[in-house]
């Protein structure tokens, strides 16, 4: 029974390092070889999941409405670092996230950018972007467009 347990719970752990938020991945070079893949950009969003005001409100405004995610789904790789202060992330997911705070993290939380497969940025940080989720929408297709342009 213990056995069983222990390989649930790394399992679970796993499970949450391939994505975090529904439909967001967690790991930064799977999240980069999909968009090479798919020949899609990254949506990154460095995010206080459970502690971040603003990071709530645009998940709950924008990220978890349905037009949102069928337009991601399409359009996007979403790539999620979360920086929880009521949960423990696995160590090798933090030390990731830390990696990417280093590069991404645009004064506060929650910054968003867009990004090329390679991790270049193909936008300013759309954290505080307003509009809600016809706004998102109406901004990544927008910058989406001019990046293929170039």
């Amino acid at each position: 029974m213990k056995t069983l347990l222990r390989s649930l719970a790394v399992l679970a752990a796993t499970a949450s390092f391939a994505f975090g938020s529904e439909g967001w991945m967690t790991n930064w070079e799977e999240a980069k070889a999909k968009a090479k893949a798919e020949n899609k950009p990254i949506l990154i969003n460095l995010t206080g999941s459970d502690w971040c005001g603003w990071c709530i409100k645009i998940e709950k405004e924008v990220f978890s409405s349905k037009d949102f995610k069928e337009y991601a789904a399409a359009n996007v790789i979403l790539m999620e670092a979360d920086f929880p202060r009521k949960k423990e992330l696995p160590a090798d997911l933090k030390k990731q996230n830390e990696e990417l705070k280093k590069q991404y993290l645009a004064g506060g939380y929650p910054t968003v950018w867009l990004l090329d497969a390679e991790g270049k940025k193909l936008s300013e940080d759309l954290g505080e972007l307003k509009g809600g989720t016809k706004g998102y929408i109406a901004k990544l297709t927008e910058l989406i467009a001019k990046s293929k342009a170039k």
